[in-house]
């Protein structure tokens, strides 16, 4: 069944791609105006606020790039190393706990994308990214290779019961793999200059994961790789959207799409006008993220001489970091109690005196109370 199959990077003509340029211009100009008006949004914020939600745009791309591949990040643990990095000041009394090697690497390609955009890509270069999301050698329980292509076995997506499964996905022989991807990079440091940055960015991502070259964390590479594109061509290391965060939210699709464009014709046209309304709402849905910052810069300067135990601010920093509505189901007594560590008596105590000050707002009463900021702005977005 396989054998049948004619995959894309099976074409005599691969790797010429194409697409229907007057068909993409009208997607492609709202995405260039919901760029133009995300990055206007960040530059009306001050210096520090500026970085806040750059570090809100990077914790969310961290999060989905890693989701879409079905693994959940500690929340707080990359929050912290993207606060470092960035010098964002969190507001809380709690000591730090170290992010682990898993998500400080995760960073690390994250940054290097954007920071470094005006490098050239090497294979070096994304073998360093490969590598730096598996600090252990494996994934889950399974011993991967670090920083080099993957072995002779074929690369295939399959699901199904045996002797009846479905290919969902094959990627080219691991024989002449590496003439491939330079093939790729040679494409992305030279002529690929000359196309529209936003069709640049989706053909080199689809590009890469056609090749899917390493045995794991093709998917986290070949965003980071889109990143990149995205960055070259808005001339600047400052994220203001999160793309990965939109492709998360249509997972299905988005995985629907990579395989249609993997089979059959080098016409890129369908994927390429899927990604471009991508990049669109990813842009749109900045303003959450730049709302959240501002909410919370407002609530601080309100809050900042209101007298909070350590407990009762990490609380309410945890409910500031999610938004408005973000916390699901509000802070109740018994979350309280896993966040902070404190008695039933105490969290009841803290939660109380927190509503009596009017810093968190009462919602039900008894047993099932629970709590949100007592929001005292309208909201950014």
């Amino acid at each position: 069944m396989v054998d049948q199959l004619r995959w894309v990077w099976q074409q005599p003509d691969w790797p010429a791609w194409r697409w229907d340029v007057a068909g993409l211009s009208a997607d492609l100009a709202l995405a260039r105006r919901a760029q133009g008006e995300a990055l206007g949004r960040t530059q009306l914020l001050s210096p520090d606020l500026d970085v806040a939600a750059q570090a809100e745009i990077l914790l969310a791309e961290g999060l989905a790039t890693s989701a879409i591949e079905g693994e959940q990040l500690d929340v707080q643990a990359l929050r912290r190393s993207i606060a470092r990095r960035l010098g964002v000041t969190l507001e809380t009394a709690m000591p730090p706990a170290p992010a682990g090697d898993a998500v400080e690497g995760l960073v690390d390609v994250l940054q290097d994308a954007t920071d470094n955009w005006q490098q050239d890509l090497t294979l070096e270069r994304l073998n360093a990214w490969q590598a730096a999301l598996f600090p252990t050698g494996r994934s889950g329980l399974h011993a991967i290779r670090m920083g080099q292509l993957r072995g002779p076995e074929p690369m295939r997506i399959v699901s199904g019961p045996l002797h009846r499964e479905r290919v969902y996905f094959e990627a080219p022989p691991r024989k002449g793999l590496e003439r491939e991807l330079r093939r790729l990079i040679e494409w992305f440091n030279g002529p690929s200059r000359q196309l529209d940055g936003v069709v640049r960015a989706g053909l080199a991502h689809l590009w890469f994961e056609v090749l899917h070259p390493y045995e794991d964390g093709n998917g986290r590479v070949g965003r980071a790789l889109l990143d990149m594109a995205l960055a070259q061509d808005a001339g600047r290391a400052m994220r203001v959207y999160s793309v990965s965060a939109q492709l998360n939210s249509v997972r299905g699709d988005y995985y629907a799409a990579l395989e249609i464009a993997s089979r059959g014709s080098l016409d890129a046209s369908a994927w390429l006008g899927f990604f471009v309304r991508q990049v669109q709402s990813a842009a749109k849905a900045s303003e959450v993220a730049v709302g959240k910052v501002l909410d919370k810069a407002r609530f601080w300067m309100l809050h900042g001489g209101t007298s909070m135990n350590d407990r009762q601010r990490k609380a309410v920093n945890r409910l500031l970091d999610c938004g408005r509505g973000g916390f699901e189901g509000g802070m109740t007594n018994s979350k309280y109690q896993r966040l902070t560590g404190a008695s039933p008596a105490t969290a009841q105590r803290d939660l109380a005196e927190l509503a009596r000050i009017s810093v968190l707002t009462p919602l039900g009463a008894g047993r099932t109370a629970r709590y949100e900021i007592a929001w005292t702005e309208p909201s950014a977005d």
